[in-house]
């Protein structure tokens, strides 16, 4: 096989750094066989498809910065195309790592090919969601869709440029038995669960997805396309977080995961979406065990189920404790989580406090360079150096924002001004330590 048509799995086995592979390397701080390994081990994976073209590549899994997801894309009610490329650029301003387009109204395809060309990331797609469109509006039903539906339209995305993908290849017959017999709160929340769920059912057949697992093995390996292994039966109350449907289709991810690396595919898992504080470090461990450390993409977790309106500090809360606990990979939410789509705010809102998580995360996991960014935002705002400050700061436009709504005389801040801690004790220090050196003359 000619080594241009291996994937970046297949490359680092035969000790190839790639192109790709060694930009991560420079942008995280590490040395480019220390990633090498990690992506000939599975553990570290970097999402991109060569049709997408010349974009940044991005590293996601252990060893590295955790990575945040922003997920966009219209709705049956909201169908505009414009709405959705704004809400990419704020994505692309405030600094996410990848997007996945989740695009389920109006021309799927053409939302799709003006995102891929608008945001020089990896994108990321959940190709159910556009064979269930179809199938709809081809058959009458969701249900009536075919397994050549469903590869038909992961060819075509692959071959747009889409990077990564998500499958729900768990979500199994046996996995629908578990979730009979559980008695859940919220049976499934996910939407490809639901579809997947619902065809299963109405056909009496095995998830095409995981019978044909080959076949959508040939396609990602084709187009180097990263599968992301889709959490169908993800919890969406906390009270049914850790059950045995959930781990029943976990079981299944990580029999999947080892297909994958011997396919030479790339690959990483989607877990669970809410959880309780106290269980999410023992999810995030056995998720790693039982896939045997391949990169992990969490929801949140949500931690809490009271707080619409404000799940994008819900889930900052359990993503913080989730990604210390080892996952790799944050999908953000936003405000209008369980509400609605989100609108440009949202977005925003959403990112920051995303990358806020991954970042708090980064500091205890000991990630490169994450403990040295606070260091330097706190030497800055000893010296009342606010320029330097809103350069550090994870949103610099806010910083600038606050600062001019508020202005202030002093030198400090507009809370305390003259009477400002840090201004106070450098003077009062600067003084004593002046006294002390004359009185030693």
């Amino acid at each position: 096989m000619n080594d241009t048509k291996l994937t970046q799995i297949e490359q680092a086995r035969k000790g190839n750094a790639t192109k790709a592979l060694k930009q991560v390397a420079e942008e995280e701080g590490l040395p480019a066989d220390q990633i090498l390994e990690l992506v000939a081990l599975g553990k570290v994976v970097i999402p991109l498809n060569p049709n997408h073209g010349d974009i940044h590549p991005v590293g996601i899994g252990s060893q590295l910065r955790t990575k945040v997801n922003v997920n966009i894309g219209t709705s049956e009610d909201f169908p505009e195309i414009e709405n959705e490329l704004k809400k990419t650029e704020i994505a692309l301003k405030y600094k996410t790592d990848t997007i996945m387009d989740l695009s389920t109204g109006g021309d799927i395809n053409k939302i799709r090919r003006k995102i891929l060309d608008k945001a020089r990331i990896p994108l990321g797609t959940v190709p159910i969601y556009q064979v269930g469109i179809q199938a709809i509006e081809k058959r009458g039903a969701i249900v009536d869709m075919t397994a050549e539906d469903i590869f038909s339209v992961i060819e075509e995305q692959a071959q747009e440029g889409v990077d990564f993908m998500t499958v729900h290849a768990g979500l199994t017959s046996k996995a629908i038995d578990r979730l009979k017999k559980q008695g859940r709160i919220a049976d499934i929340v996910s939407r490809g669960g639901a579809f997947h769920l619902a065809w299963i059912l109405h056909n009496q057949k095995e998830n095409p997805f995981y019978e044909k697992f080959d076949r959508l093995l040939d396609i990602a390996h084709k187009y180097d396309v990263t599968l992301s292994l889709g959490d169908g039966l993800r919890p969406g109350a906390i009270a049914d977080a850790s059950d045995r449907p959930q781990f029943e289709e976990l079981l299944t991810l990580g029999e999947l995961v080892k297909r994958s690396w011997e396919a030479g595919v790339q690959v990483m898992v989607e877990g669970p979406g809410h959880v309780p504080l106290d269980q999410i470090d023992m999810n995030m461990k056995i998720q790693k065990r039982v896939c045997q450390g391949a990169p992990f993409y969490v929801l949140g977790p949500i931690v809490t189920d009271i707080a619409p309106g404000y799940d994008h500090i819900v889930s900052a809360i359990g993503g913080a404790v989730a990604a210390w606990s080892g996952a790799d990979f944050l999908c953000y939410v936003t405000p209008s989580e369980h509400l609605g789509l989100p609108t440009h705010d949202d977005v925003r809102e959403g990112v920051i406090a995303s990358r806020i998580a991954a970042h708090a995360a980064d500091i205890v996991k000991g990630v490169s360079g994450a403990a040295e960014k606070d260091s330097a935002i706190s030497k800055a705002r000893r010296r009342l150096d606010w320029e330097a400050q809103k350069k550090l700061a994870i949103d610099p436009y806010k910083f600038e924002d606050i600062r001019n709504q508020r202005q202030t005389k002093s030198k400090a801040c507009s809370m305390c001004g003259d009477f400002c801690a840090l201004q106070m004790v450098e003077d009062f220090l600067n003084s004593s330590e002046k006294a002390s050196d004359a009185s030693t003359e």
